[in-house]
């Protein structure tokens, strides 16, 4: 019977420090991950590049005379004015120039560096059918943690 009892306490207690881990696990995660700011169908350069903003001016340039949108999770999509990140770094990634379909980035599935190339995950968007022959220049401002180092930016899609 004690043996059964000894049985039941180390489950139970271990049961509580798997919980603890997984919490723990949550929060490192929460200052970890990406966050789009701006993400908009018009306004990005005809190539795609990046740029690391390094403050609010360069922030504000770069968003100022674009009708932005700003993208908080959990709420719609709204107009307005977001405050600059002083504790991420942030990039503007410019997609380049399409000849049709919506290619606005709506979320951000992961971020990880990997021989200096930051890799965007994204959702993958199928586009095609009779689609209005419309020219985009779609652009993100997004921000990763401090501590990544990159020369480049590559975007993944998955499904």
């Amino acid at each position: 019977m004690k043996g059964f009892l000894i049985l039941c306490l180390a489950t139970v207690m271990s049961c509580t420090s798997a919980t603890s881990q997984k919490s723990s696990q949550k929060s490192t995660d929460m200052q970890t991950k990406t966050e789009i700011i701006v993400s908009e169908s018009q306004g990005g350069a005809e190539q795609a590049g990046f740029s690391i903003l390094k403050n609010d001016q360069e922030f504000q340039k770069a968003i100022n005379g674009n009708s932005m949108v700003v993208v908080e999770p959990g709420n719609a999509p709204k107009a307005g004015s977001h405050k600059f990140p002083t504790d991420k770094k942030v990039v503007l990634y410019n997609l380049g120039t399409f000849r049709s379909g919506d290619h606005r980035i709506s979320e951000i599935k992961s971020v990880s560096v990997k021989d200096n190339v930051l890799y965007v995950e994204v959702p993958f968007v199928q586009h095609g059918g009779m689609e209005i022959q419309v020219i985009s220049n779609p652009y993100v401002i997004f921000t990763v943690p401090s501590h990544y180092n990159f020369t480049s930016v590559e975007l993944k899609s998955s499904k």
